[in-house]
């Protein structure tokens, strides 16, 4: 992210009421749960689906997919926007499995602020370490929610602990629970000295708030047992002395995260997050871009696309690009200039997302996720403005970590095969490339899983059976530099040479020893793992 700076000029209420957040988590810490008590919350649902229903139970919302209702996990970041408390919340689901990662990182350059979801009783784990560096590249504040306080869970201060060392990061509590697991009464509301106690029996209620005057209030005894009165007042003082108090700027610079406790199943903690987003989460903020960065209170308005989902309707072979408002106030109808191809569009349908819901956007302000239908013309990086020639920057791609060959289940269909694949590169779901010698091809993705999602879809959306086969490669590295040694190099290893949907060079690789005798034998090109997507 650029500079937050701290006395940059006063944004118009309308944009400055704007949140817009990305969930991130480890699988199975509750992330689509919360989600879903978010929409309840903000009134946008009745009533919260479960990731894992049964029978007619309602399912989740932010999961559409066949294959994300069949097994209980996203694979998808899907957006979501709705009304709470006077602000604007716009919230972005994210995949936690890591196989899905890339979509979180590119979900990541579109937020301006991100919730990260623990498992009380797992702490830390890895891929939530692994996203957490990520929004610390684009240093994004950080509120942290440790979930499933009603089932045994480890000591509040080994969790605050293990943040603390394994993300470096300062942690300040936001609020502090009342007794573990069967004992779980509710938190203490560090950030407003109220006493939030959580109704077991129901879920979908909301905790009810009792006003005390700090820690000594005889009030606290009608409602909380001696024993663990007693607890929360040693370890809040404990708390006290080791921890440091919150301080907005320091969340806000990425460098302090407040938590929160609570249990999101049994909606609780859910409303003091919330409240804690809309008080003192970000505004919308600046956007990296090349030939300059673009502040949300310009009047004119740009966008850029980090996300594109193709049949997101399998009646209708739509393509909706998923665009982050940089700035300016939108209005349906608007002639915006693709800047990649220099041509106009005129905006004619663009929609508001509630998951796979959607409904016309009249028009959105700098902040909003909104999604462009579109028939191919807009890609993973595309920046739309009122003519100025200007590209966000920063929306990566990554070398695919396994690589294997594709065919059609039956040889009279490769070039529907063809279409298939070349619309899910587009989207970003794997990497497709075309070997330059040869027929067929070989199918780049960061994670197994996603070869089963590849195949799933192909079916359902385009009723075409595939087949993927071991590849002799193992990694692929985008090859960069002048032109004639390029030529020189591409001639020399042909059969090693692919080209990407967006027709550049890749060099594939079977060992760590192809990589190193190129770097010494061609000292002028770059071997890259990354890509920058700018739909250049």
């Amino acid at each position: 992210m650029l500079d937050r700076s701290h006395n940059a000029p006063e944004l118009p209420p309308e944009i400055a009421r704007r949140r817009t957040f990305a969930i991130i988590s480890h699988p199975d810490a509750g992330k689509t749960t919360l989600t879903e008590k978010f929409l309840l919350y903000g009134g946008a649902i009745q009533m919260a689906g479960q990731v894992r229903a049964k029978g007619e139970a309602r399912r989740t919302r932010s999961d559409f997919m066949q294959m994300e209702k069949d097994r209980g996990i996203s694979v998808s970041a899907s957006a979501m926007s709705f009304d709470f408390d006077g602000h604007r919340f716009n919230l972005v689901d994210t995949p936690g499995h890591s196989d899905f990662s890339e979509d979180t990182y590119r979900t990541l350059t579109a937020v301006d602020a991100a919730i990260m979801v623990i498992d009380g009783a797992k702490g830390v784990e890895s891929q939530t370490q692994k996203l957490f560096e990520v929004c610390r590249l684009r240093d994004l504040p950080i509120l942290t929610f440790c979930n499933k306080m009603d089932r045994e869970s480890r000591d509040t201060l080994e969790i605050i602990d293990e943040i603390q060392e394994n993300l470096a990061i300062d942690v300040t509590p936001a609020s502090w629970p009342i007794g573990v697991g069967r004992d779980f009464l509710g938190c203490y509301d560090v950030l407003n000295d109220r006493l939030e106690l959580m109704d077991r029996a129901d879920r979908n209620k909301v905790a009810e708030s009792i006003k005390i005057e700090g820690l000594d209030d005889p009030k606290l005894a009608d409602h909380v047992p001696a024993h663990l009165l007693e607890q929360l007042r040693e370890e809040l003082e404990m708390a006290r002395e080791l921890l440091p108090a919150f301080d907005r700027e320091a969340f806000l610079d990425g460098t302090l995260t407040p938590i929160w406790f609570g249990s999101a199943i049994n909606s609780f903690g859910v409303q003091e997050l919330m409240d804690g987003i809309a008080k003192y989460g970000p505004e919308p903020q600046p956007q990296r871009a090349t030939p300059r960065a673009i502040s949300p209170d310009e009047k004119k308005v740009m966008g850029y696309v980090f996300k594109v989902q193709a049949n997101m309707d399998p009646k209708h072979r739509d393509r909706v690009a998923f665009v982050r408002l940089a700035s300016g106030h939108f209005k349906r109808g608007m002639k915006l200039t693709h800047v990649r191809t220099k041509k106009p569009m005129a905006i004619s349908n663009p929609v508001l997302f509630l998951a796979s819901d959607r409904e016309l956007a009249e028009e959105a302000y700098a902040g909003d996720i909104i999604g462009i239908p579109n028939h191919g013309q807009l890609r993973i990086g595309d920046t739309l403005t009122e003519g100025e020639d200007i590209r966000v920057t920063g929306i990566p791609s990554f070398a695919p970590e396994l690589l294997q060959g594709v065919r059609a289940g039956d040889p009279m269909k490769a070039k529907h095969l063809e279409k298939a694949l070349m619309q899910f590169a587009e989207e970003g779901a794997a990497k497709v490339f075309k070997p330059a010698i040869g027929s067929g091809f070989i199918v780049g993705v960061v994670g197994a899983l996603q070869f089963e999602v590849l195949a799933s879809r192909i079916e359902l959306e385009y009723g075409l059976p595939v087949r993927f086969d071991a590849s002799q490669f193992t990694s692929a590295r985008w090859v960069t530099g002048p032109k004639l040694e390029l030529d020189k190099f591409v001639n020399a290893n042909k059969q090693h040479i692919s080209y990407d949907h967006d027709g550049d060079p890749v060099f594939l690789t079977r060992l760590q020893w192809d990589i190193d005798r190129i770097e010494r034998d061609y000292p002028e090109l770059t071997l890259s793992a990354t890509k920058e997507m700018h739909g250049a």
